[in-house]
């Protein structure tokens, strides 16, 4: 069950993460920000981004070893990663339909999933 929590925190605190790293970049798409400059920009992604902190610090709390989870910490990266690849590719499909995925990222994308499993190797 620890798993499954901290794989379901990673995965929303990703979705806030890849909001505040891109996110801003469509807002050019919005009426409402026509006339914002770069420090608000700045603000908007900084409190878009402590909801990443408010889910991505529980998750590692819960999933390490050392507080009974089940991930070490190189699997609890290696995880993380993944999922925000994965967060950031389906973002990608939605907000940025001009950006092209092609074969050498799904070919990273297997190599991660890859990396997955060798972390896990024991």
């Amino acid at each position: 069950m620890k798993a499954i929590t901290t794989i379901g925190l990673l995965l929303l605190s990703n979705v806030f993460m890849t909001l505040a790293w891109y996110g801003h970049l469509r807002f050019k798409d919005f009426a409402w920000s026509k006339g914002l400059g770069l420090f608000s920009i700045i603000l908007i992604s900084w409190g878009m981004a402590f909801f990443e902190y408010v889910l991505q610090v529980p998750a590692n709390r819960i999933g390490h070893v050392d507080n009974g989870g089940p991930f070490t910490l190189v699997q609890l990266k290696v995880v993380q990663e993944v999922i925000t690849l994965s967060v950031f590719a389906v973002f990608t499909l939605i907000a940025f339909r001009q950006e092209a995925l092609r074969w050498n990222h799904a070919l990273a994308g297997v190599l991660l999933v890859a990396a997955v499993w060798l972390v896990f190797k024991k």
